[in-house]
């Protein structure tokens, strides 16, 4: 008698070659919908599922766990970041927590270069011109300025493997870099990249005329770049985010765009996603902001190696043994 295959519930609809090949390998429970799940479907999902897949849209935290059936021992999360999931519950559960690391280092790092240039240079706001009601008069030698990136100074918050692909292609484009982490990156990667450490945080935001936050979320991150520090930053300053955006406190970044403290940012994730807060909104339409719906991660053939991963983990784990992108409390 064939042995029965584990059941898998998708929060999301993935990639066609991933979910044909999660069909093939177990009894996967697909959301052909593509519709968020509320905490009550995530609660049934769990209470009846070997292993659930979940994305970053969907928090897995105690109330949701602690509902899981017996049979609930694997959480393989579509995505690098786990900041969606009680990591420590789930192990005093002995539910075992797995992501997707690696896989969306380059693609993020592209992304956050496109916004390090498009803010200084005005891209979004030239692209409009000519998709406004206006026509476009033509060129003039004073119209549409913007500022030059090389020769500045970029200050990357968190230099991990996004982090660290940032700073590759800033040196390539004149950047000098900077950086704060936990810890020095290794010698010969700072000498390399020509890089500067800062152990203080608030040292680094006040010398800086770009800010690139590539930090996970974590508690300790939480409104990393609050109130206080981004008043650090000088006012010819921007800051750019493609990480988590709860690492900034938005009202207090719009406060000071606003008041012409900063001069500009760059967002492609938010506070309280989906929602945009009406503040950066406006003051995209003015050109001071330049706005994304979280496409950093967003191409083809990063979310099929998401889910090659997130296929590997499962695959690994019922077959008794360690999955190689096992997630444990004492990392985060």
């Amino acid at each position: 008698m064939p042995k029965k295959k584990p059941l898998v519930v998708v929060t999301r609809r993935l990639p066609n070659s991933v979910e044909t090949r999660l069909r093939e390998l177990f009894d996967a429970r697909l959301n052909d919908e593509d519709r968020a799940m509320s905490q009550a479907e995530l609660i049934e999902a769990v209470k009846s599922a070997d292993v659930i897949v979940p994305t970053v849209t969907d928090r897995l935290d105690e109330a949701v766990i602690s509902q899981a059936g017996e049979r609930m021992k694997l959480i393989a999360n579509f995505g690098n970041g786990v900041d969606n999931i009680d990591v420590a519950y789930a192990a005093k559960r002995g539910i075992t927590v797995t992501n997707t690391p690696g896989v969306l280092t380059e693609d993020s790092a592209d992304m956050t270069m496109a916004l390090i240039l498009a803010v200084p240079r005005r891209l979004t706001e030239g692209a409009t011109v000519l998709t406004g009601t206006k026509d476009w008069s033509g060129w003039s030698p004073t119209w549409m300025l913007g500022h030059r990136i090389s020769g500045k100074r970029l200050g990357i918050i968190g230099m991990g493997r996004i982090g660290s692909a940032v700073a590759k292609r800033a040196r390539a484009f004149g950047l000098q870099v900077h950086y704060h982490n936990r810890r020095p990156v290794a010698p010969d990667l700072e000498e390399a990249l020509e890089a500067t450490y800062w152990e203080s945080l608030d040292q680094m935001l006040a010398r800086m005329d770009i800010v690139s936050v590539n930090c996970p979320h974590t508690p300790a991150t939480y409104h990393l770049l609050s109130a206080r520090r981004l008043k650090l930053l000088k006012n010819d300053a921007y800051v750019v985010n493609i990480a988590r955006g709860e690492v900034i406190d938005e009202n207090a970044l719009a406060k000071q765009i606003e008041a012409g403290e900063l001069a500009g940012a760059g967002l492609d994730v938010f506070e309280h996603e989906p929602a945009v807060n009406p503040r950066l909104v406006k003051l995209a339409r003015a050109g001071k902001v330049v706005l994304l719906p979280h496409m950093g991660s967003a191409t083809i053939e990063g979310r099929v190696e998401m889910g090659e991963k997130v296929i590997v983990n499962i695959k690994v784990f019922m077959d008794g043994h360690r999955p190689p992108d096992r997630v444990l409390p004492a990392q985060l």
